[in-house]
């Protein structure tokens, strides 16, 4: 209003002709300085500069009642700098409020109770949620008596804030005295008060224990859990009350309370979703009376029943009708509702394309949505979906390239991605022209993503690969940090290996040639000259790239410079007539001021200059050198041994060496004896480390889907913890000394379910190889929080109706006791009856659980009775062939072992397996056989899905340290319905009764 009125004024005077322009532009400056004065001394913020001591005197205002009641909001003033100072925001970390102080300034804010200001009494209560942990507990406990009698006046603003903060202090014992409040308070007319005592039972149980964690972190929640137990039938009355949020948390924690039943979450989701007595339509109109918020509440519990940890087939009843809910959902009137069921349906497991369809539409029409979240909300599960179902998603292509243009960059990277993946070959050039313009203008973070979109792109359609390797090959050379370059390089380097045809690694490595002349980050170029080093001398012409390893040498910094020199000895050493001339270059870096670099030239001279005397290389005559010197002419050159060592790779990784040597060095030690020579250390003793691949079972969903899942899916928590246990499986068996005598464990296998997640007892069991044994680890996991139970073992009976047993018991651990919450282990051994190989047959078990049950109190574990006897029946355990074989990720030659085992012992098969695609049928393969693939051979090109063979390699290592190999070709056979497999397998052994064992595993 004032620069309205002075503007006028001006305008008079400006009229009037009594302002000139300099004085009007002063006198705004002035107006302008006025007003930047009046804001300064307007407001000064009361949190700047604090001081603790200053802060404490302050709170002394909370002893003056009359203070209290006549300026609440001075109090409120303190109360905020107070929580500035005990939550760490201020400057100095030595205004922290100790122990003490906090006690003291709790004390003063309790009087603030007189005062019926509401705005003060909030703070009262932030005050006492916020310092409750740092006080003496003892001292807490006072103010639950001004609480309690808040919790039941007639304000619901102090009614729903005292239940928050009771939740936060009050333990089992005084939850029990205030429990006919909280239960009175859930079914509350007022939704403000029923939300909030919702809430504080979800935040009382929420560190109970999860079944299969572990031990408990909490004891308290334990107690808290069986009381709010008892609220069940006031908390499903508040579930079908007319507020929304309301329904939401009686919802929530109905779940929580029963998420560990899966029959009663079963009963839940059909109670609510009306599904299990009406079609899917009726129950749709029925559900329309839940808020969005329950109803995305139900769709995620529903997927947590079909794609738990008991997957449902698609032919069960329990999966079509859960099914029916979230497809009729899709017609809901609210876009949050309509995403969740599409998303849901996406992820779950055993699904064709006909299921996913009207998820698909659905997601389809929200990519024309004019809000962003909803677009790259549905971009972003069509864009996971695509890894598993590219054909089914390519419907919304022609949606998706309208998005690449979309503002939101996230948005316009998901449709690219996406297109990527679901565009047919035809279409591969019009995309990259697209995108071209589109990723100079992009983060790195976001060209990343579309990187990894092409190297799934290029392995789909190999015919492309130089049009592709071209395309990532221009941003390599472009601007861009290091981690987008570091990913290209990858990339590039992925296709060269996983692509057979030669020209793609030739002009992979040309690309790359080019990129390392200008490349500014030194790790890049190091890796590449590595690559170069172990992939150029294979190519048709060799010399080609030593130009450009030459140049880094004299060019570079010490560290490329030392990576030259080794790529250019091992191109020497690999081609013959490259030899001398390579020698010449080497010569030149005998001198080099870097130590690394010069030692490394002076091995390599002494090297090929070995070799040129002992044998020197004759030029044929009217013939290109290069190329007629074959690889056939390079695998029959002699090389030396210093040569051999130089060229040949590690048997494993450096991960798998460091797993192997920890194991190794776990192992109880078999030269116990003094007198004994001490083993020596070498690749071959050391344990096979091998990566348990966990495949979802129904193999259809993809590490994209996966990432999307949520905390309901209890798939991917549970296969991380399988994976992060088999780091070291054998650990338990080597803490038992009577296990020692059995000597070092060859392999572990993957942990094997022998009860459901949700039963009593939850048993699982890991089988421990031995050269002429096989321990099982049981582990027993009490879920039953008045239960005690001990001396646990297991029980075996074999199944064989002939009495003649592959197997027998010959010790027995049991675990002396397990309490509620704890995991422990029982351990049975079995020795193979007899030798050869009749002593690999498979052999079945029935389990039973053996313990004695000791009941006690469920609050305090104290043992209430001497216990009795009691059994449990357990799943049918199966020992197999597979068992005994460990998977060989890493063969150094695969052609060269092959050759090198013997051919006369090789066995051919030829099989028909009812699988739909090679690729289902490679994956059911290694999982028969316990071989696996390498070189990449698992990896199937688009082109595999018709009439032209597969090539597939399996590697891996018999109990005894028996290598066995596999080659097998693999066709889609459409008339016979399945895939034609050929395999040929041979072994290391000298009869080959290892080969034809795996060959028996083919059923």
């Amino acid at each position: 209003f004032t620069l309205h009125y002075y503007t006028e004024q001006q305008t008079t005077s400006i009229m009037e002709g009594e302002l000139s322009v300099q004085s009007m532009i002063k006198e705004v400056g002035m107006l302008a300085d006025k007003f930047k004065d009046e804001d300064a001394e307007m407001y000064h913020s009361p949190y700047v500069h604090l001081e603790k001591s200053t802060v404490l005197q302050s709170a002394r205002i909370f002893h003056d009642p009359q203070i209290v009641r006549t300026d609440p909001r001075r109090c409120c003033t303190v109360i905020g700098q107070l929580l500035h100072l005990q939550n760490g925001m201020g400057a100095d970390p030595s205004n922290l409020l100790t122990g003490v102080e906090a006690t003291e300034v709790f004390f003063g804010v309790t009087k603030l109770f007189m005062s019926d200001d509401a705005s003060l009494r909030r703070m009262v209560y932030l005050f006492i949620k916020e310092v409750a942990e740092t006080c003496n507990p003892d001292d807490v406990i006072i103010v639950t008596s001004s609480l309690t009698k808040d919790m039941t006046c007639d304000v619901d603003l102090y009614r729903a804030n005292a239940l928050r903060v009771l939740s936060r202090i009050i333990d089992a014992s005084m939850l029990g005295a205030i429990e006919r409040y909280v239960k009175s308070a859930i079914v509350d007319a007022s939704p403000q008060v029923a939300s909030a005592a919702l809430v504080s039972a979800l935040h009382l149980i929420r560190d109970h224990n999860v079944k299969g964690t572990g031990a408990i972190a909490n004891p308290n929640a334990t107690a808290n859990f069986n009381i709010v137990k008892r609220w069940i039938s006031e908390i499903t009355t508040a579930s079908s009350s007319s507020d929304k949020m309301v329904q939401f948390h009686a919802l929530l924690l109905l779940y929580q309370i029963k998420k560990q039943d899966r029959l009663g979450v079963r009963k839940l989701v059909s109670s609510h979703s009306s599904q299990s007595s009406t079609t899917s339509r009726s129950s749709y109109q029925q559900s329309q009376g839940a808020s969005p918020l329950t109803k995305v509440l139900l769709v995620r519990y529903t997927l947590s029943l079909i794609s738990g940890n008991n997957i449902l087939p698609r032919e069960d009843d329990e999966w079509r009708s859960h099914y029916a809910y979230l497809e009729a959902l899709l017609r809901d009137k609210s876009e949050m509702v309509v995403f969740e069921a599409a998303k849901a349906i996406c992820l779950i497991p055993n699904t064709d394309s006909s299921d996913l369809q009207p998820a698909i539409h659905a997601l389809q029409l929200f990519l024309s949505s004019p809000k962003p979240t909803i677009r790259f909300a549905a971009i972003q599960v069509l864009s996971a979906l695509s890894d598993a179902h590219p054909r089914a998603v390519s419907k919304c292509n022609e949606d998706l390239e309208a998005l690449i243009g979309d503002p939101n960059r996230s948005v316009s990277t998901l449709a690219i991605s996406t297109l990527l993946k679901t565009g047919s070959e035809s279409s591969i050039e019009r995309y990259l022209k697209q995108i071209s313009g589109l990723l100079t203008d992009i983060p790195d973070e976001y060209k990343i993503s579309i990187i990894h979109s092409i190297r799934t792109l290029c392995t789909s359609y190999p015919h492309k690969h130089a049009t592709l390797i071209s395309f990532l090959a221009n941003f390599l050379r472009d601007e861009g940090g290091f981690e987008f370059k570091h990913c290209i390089v990858n990339t590039i380097e992925a296709l060269m290996h996983t692509i057979p045809d030669v020209s793609c690694k030739e002009t992979a490595l040309l690309h790359l040639c080019e990129f390392i002349e200008d490349c500014e980050f030194v790790q890049l170029s190091t890796h590449i000259l590595h690559l170069l080093g172990n992939l150029g001398p294979s190519t048709t012409q060799p010399s080609r790239y030593i130009r450009f390893l030459y140049n880094r040498v004299i060019l570079e910094v010490g560290c490329v410079r030392s990576a030259a020199v080794c790529a250019l000895g091992k191109f020497g050493l690999q081609s013959k007539p490259l030899r001398a001339s390579v020698l010449g270059l080497l010569k030149a870096s005998l001198c080099d001021e870097d130590d690394e670099t010069r030692d490394r030239a002076t091995l390599y001279v002494t090297i090929l200059q070995q070799a040129l005397e002992e044998d020197p290389y004759i030029a044929m005559d009217d013939a290109k050198d290069e190329e007629d010197y074959t690889a056939e002419m390079k695998q029959e050159e002699n090389q030396s041994e210093a040569a051999s060592i130089l060229l040949e790779p590690m048997p494993m990784s450096f991960d798998q060496l460091e797993r192997a040597l920890i194991m190794y060095a776990a192992a109880p030690s078999a030269n116990d004896d003094s007198n004994e020579e001490v083993e020596e250390l070498t690749f071959d003793v050391l344990p096979v480390v091998e990566d348990h691949h966990i495949m979802d079972p129904s193999g259809a969903t993809t590490s994209a889907q996966h990432e999307l899942l949520n905390e309901f899916d209890a798939n991917s928590t549970n296969k991380a913890n399988i994976a992060s246990a088999n780091v070291n499986a054998a650990a338990n068996v080597y803490a038992q000394p009577e296990l020692a005598q059995f000597g070092r464990v060859f392999r572990s296998t993957p942990v094997l379910q022998l009860t459901e997640s949700e039963t009593e007892y939850v048993v699982t069991c890991t089988k421990h190889i031995l050269p002429e044994h096989v321990i099982l680890e049981f582990s027993i996991l009490n879920t039953l929080d008045d239960q005690l139970l001990q001396g646990v073992t297991v029980e075996l009976q074999s199944t064989s109706q002939s009495g003649a047993h592959v197997y027998d018991p010959v010790a027995a651990i049991p675990c002396d006791r397990i309490p509620y919450g704890d995991t422990g282990q029982s351990f049975v051994v079995l020795q193979r009856v007899s030798q050869g190989s009749c002593s690999y047959e498979d052999e079945s078990f029935d389990c039973e659980l053996k313990f004695t049950v000791v009941s006690v109190d469920p609050d305090t574990q104290e043992e209430l009775d001497d216990g009795y006897e009691e059994e449990y029946p357990l799943e049918q355990l199966d020992i197999c062939t597979k068992d005994f074989m460990a998977g060989k990720t890493t063969v150094v030659d695969f052609r060269k072992s092959w050759e090198g085992l013997q051919g006369q012992n090789e066995v051919l098969n030829k099989f028909v397996l009812s699988y739909k695609s090679v690729g289902d049928a490679i994956q059911g393969l290694v999982s028969s056989l316990g071989l696996s693939p390498v070189d990449g051979t698992d990896v199937v090109a688009s082109a595999s899905a018709g009439n032209k063979p597969h090539m597939l390699h399996l590697a891996g290592q018999f109990v005894g340290n028996t290598l066995v190999l596999a080659r097998a070709q693999m066709v889609l056979d459409g008339g016979k319905k399945g895939v034609v497999l050929k395999i040929a397998i041979r072994s290391g052994d000298e009869d080959g009764e290892v080969a034809k064992l795996v060959a028996d595993c083919i059923r």
